[in-house]
């Protein structure tokens, strides 16, 4: 006999209906169907209450099922119920709540565990013309979620407006911006004497003159140029995250 056959033997030795161990077990009664039919198992706490209510040791229902890995105990296990029927009565209930009230605690931990907080860039959303990128500085940005779509490393976005950097950046598109140096070839977020640009670098360290380029040839007007003598202002505020393009050819 498995331990379903001689769980039911016992209960109808007993004169015990499923109703009535049930409601001992706190458990349904289709529960204790399923354990007779092998459909499934009582949990540890369940057990220790089945040992109580129908008077038997751990030995009696699971002598020929040790061998049986999805019903029998462990060795370990085992010596813990047989420890647990050596105690008093009382002992045993005193094992009971403190088991019970360690399972509480598990689900009370479990139900607490908070979602891990997706991380959140801002996207600045000022409008810009022929390829200027919105302020980095002020208030005009929402907080967008860093999804998979998102470069791993990216710190802020901007939105471009215009066509001065098409077809690699369209107009209107969102760009994804880190703080990595720049080097030569890298589309950059640059500050010119206040007004944001979205450009490509490129510096000619024999000449001391930075070069910003356009990437839409046809918008070359919108280059900016600036000489180490011409006291203009330049500061760089990021790498935007997309592969670098050739330099056009410089004249």
């Amino acid at each position: 006999m498995n331990f379903g056959e001689r769980l039911r033997a016992r209960r109808e030795a007993l004169q015990m209906s499923r109703d009535g161990l049930a409601e001992l077990l706190g458990v349904s009664r289709s529960a204790i169907g399923n354990y007779e039919t092998g459909v499934s198992f009582p949990k540890e706490e369940v057990m220790l209450k089945l040992f109580d209510s129908l008077h038997v040791d751990a030995n009696y229902l699971f002598q020929d099922s040790f061998s049986a890995p999805e019903t029998g105990f462990t060795h370990a296990e085992r010596t813990l119920l047989e420890k647990y029927r050596s105690l008093p009565q009382v002992g045993r209930r005193t094992v009971q709540s403190v088991v019970s009230a360690l399972c509480v605690y598990r689900d009370e931990l479990e139900q607490e565990q908070p979602e891990p907080e997706l991380r959140q860039i801002p996207l600045y959303c000022s409008p810009a013309a022929a390829g200027y990128a919105a302020p980095v500085f002020g208030e005009d940005y929402d907080l967008i979620p860093v999804t998979e779509e998102v470069p791993k490393g990216a710190e802020y976005a901007i939105r471009i407006q215009g066509d001065s950097m098409t077809p690699q950046i369209a107009d209107g598109s969102v760009v994804y911006i880190n703080r990595d140096p720049i080097s030569n070839g890298d589309i950059g977020i640059f500050c010119v004497d206040g007004d944001m640009l979205c450009k490509q670098y490129c510096r000619d360290e024999r000449l001391g003159i930075v070069y910003l380029f356009s990437l839409n040839r046809r918008r070359s007007d919108a280059d900016v140029v600036l000489t180490a003598s011409s006291g203009r202002t330049l500061v760089c505020f990021g790498r935007v995250m997309i592969h670098a393009c050739p330099l056009p050819g410089l004249d």
